[in-house]
């Protein structure tokens, strides 16, 4: 099943009380909870405070939405323990990583490898807390295009480890659905938005034909995931209330 939901990211100048509201007024089901502003890695007082409005609204914490970059936050003060600790305190079931610092054609072989260990080693170290780890699809990382994707998952190599997936800007609907089938059994949460063909917010139901495709070829993965909405037009609550419709009737089918 595919439910519908949001990255608070999308917001970063709203509270988490504001945000929660916001989504119950949409009628989604789920939050993907940001680590840069709403839920700093270590405050586990403010990680369980929005874990308590979330619920207390009806709503799931989708998953935790760190900003841990495998391979380089450790050297820098971010130990993955305090944001395993603050995912655990906000009640995420998933926490989002960046697979490294940077992209895979500016990467070498030793930082790769540094890369690849540390996905491992976070990956055991969640699945020991019941949570899973799942990678950015993004540029700037190692998790940065289709081939990538499966290069990735296969160099980590263990079964607590997932990629997320968004329709990278510079893909056309032909690649998308390629790398939706590539990922296959790996596929964790999907980040909704349409700025195709171009870069620039457009509303959501501009992009019916395609996310139609999308959300078919995610639809047929086994298991339950979140289709979330990320970033929308002119930043504005009353864009996103009218995505949030459109996502709602798009996944009606599969309720």
């Amino acid at each position: 099943m595919i439910l519908p939901g949001l990255v608070s990211v999308t917001f970063r100048q709203l509270t988490p009380a504001e945000i929660v509201a916001l989504v119950r007024r949409a009628g989604l089901q789920g939050i993907e909870w940001g680590g840069d502003i709403h839920v700093p890695p270590g405050d586990l007082i403010r990680a369980r405070e929005v874990r308590g409005m979330t619920e207390a609204a009806g709503l799931a914490v989708a998953a935790y939405g760190s900003y841990y970059k495998a391979g380089h936050s450790e050297t820098v003060g971010l130990a993955f323990q305090q944001v395993l600790d603050t995912a655990l305190a906000l009640g995420a079931p998933v926490i989002r990583v960046w697979a490294g610092p940077a992209g895979s054609a500016e990467t070498n072989a030793a930082t790769r490898q540094s890369v690849v260990a540390d996905l491992q080693r976070v990956a055991g170290l969640a699945a020991q807390a019941g949570v899973k780890i799942a990678a950015e699809f993004h540029g700037g990382t190692l998790n940065d295009s289709n081939d990538m994707a499966v290069r990735l998952l296969a160099e980590v190599g263990h079964a607590n480890f997932y990629s997320y997936w968004q329709p990278a800007v510079q893909m056309d609907d032909a690649e998308c659905l390629a790398g939706l089938g590539m990922i296959g059994p790996k596929l964790s949460h999907l980040h909704v938005f349409h700025w195709h063909p171009v870069r620039e917010r457009r509303p959501l139901a501009e992009g019916a034909e395609r996310w139609a495709l999308f959300l078919n070829r995610a639809a047929a993965v086994p298991g339950d995931r979140y289709a979330m909405l990320e970033f929308v037009e002119k930043d504005s609550p009353e864009s996103f209330l009218n995505d949030a419709a459109t996502l709602k009737a798009w996944l009606a089918k599969w309720v």
